[in-house]
Formats: structure tokens, C-alpha cells, sequence
């Protein structure tokens, strides 16, 4: 595996989205076998490329709901057919509904936002 093709490969996010996050579709993309690529990720990324996609799905998923978009168009750009099977792979990998866990984002990143202006504030107090 030392000289296979699949090493300089750099893109591998951009090709599992382009791939909609299908071990079989990501394959063909590569020009290997599916075996080809499941015997290249273990070594390389330490886990399946199912894993390894799913993992990716999800990150994506996080980057879409924190940037305003709902459940339904977070499936849709994922290529789940259902946003129900959305929201259970995303509570089984993160403990949380799509929407908590966007809301817990939001809340938390408003949080060091306030928390940020008030140590620009105090700096300023100080400087007076």
C-alpha cells in the first residue's frame, strides 16, 4: 500500500461529500475496490472508511446546523433521504438532536462572546 495512488490523495472531505458519503461511491471516484480502499484506511486513518465517512457526515452536519439551516436541509445536503435518519445517527454519534445541539452551540458560543466583551471592558476600566 506503501505506493498506491490512494496516498496523494489530499481531498478526502471534499470527495466523500462528492461521493455523498458512500463507501461504493467513494470507491469508484478512486478508480479502486471497495476491499482496496477498506485495506488502505485502517492504516492510513486508523478506522473503516464507513467510520471515517460517517465521521465526516456528522462534522458537516454540525458546520450546517450551526450555520442556520434546519434539520431537513441538513439532510437533504447529506444525502439522507429522511432528516428522521438524520436526527438518530446524529443523536447516537453526539449525545444530543440535531436542534439541541445547535441551540447548545449558539448558546455557548453567545456565552464567550459576552465573555470576551467583558474582558475588553475591564481592560478598559483598567486603562482609566
Amino acid at each position: 500500500m506503501n505506493n498506491s495512488p490512494l496516498r496523494r490523495i489530499q481531498n478526502w472531505p471534499q470527495r466523500a461529500h462528492e461521493a455523498k458519503y458512500s463507501v461504493k461511491a467513494l470507491a469508484k471516484a478512486c478508480k479502486v475496490s471497495v476491499r482496496t480502499l477498506e485495506r488502505f484506511f485502517l492504516p492510513a486513518f486508523g478506522d473503516t472508511p464507513r467510520r471515517c465517512l460517517n465521521r465526516l457526515r456528522m462534522r458537516r452536519a454540525v458546520e450546517l446546523l450551526c450555520d442556520g439551516s434546519n434539520v431537513g436541509e441538513t439532510a437533504a445536503r447529506l444525502g439522507y433521504e429522511d432528516p428522521s435518519h438524520l436526527s438518530r445517527e446524529f443523536k447516537s454519534h453526539y449525545g444530543l438532536a440535531p436542534k439541541k445541539y445547535a441551540k447548545a452551540r449558539a448558546k455557548a458560543a453567545a456565552r464567550r462572546k459576552l465573555s470576551h466583551s467583558a474582558m475588553k471592558l475591564s481592560r478598559l476600566a483598567m486603562k482609566w
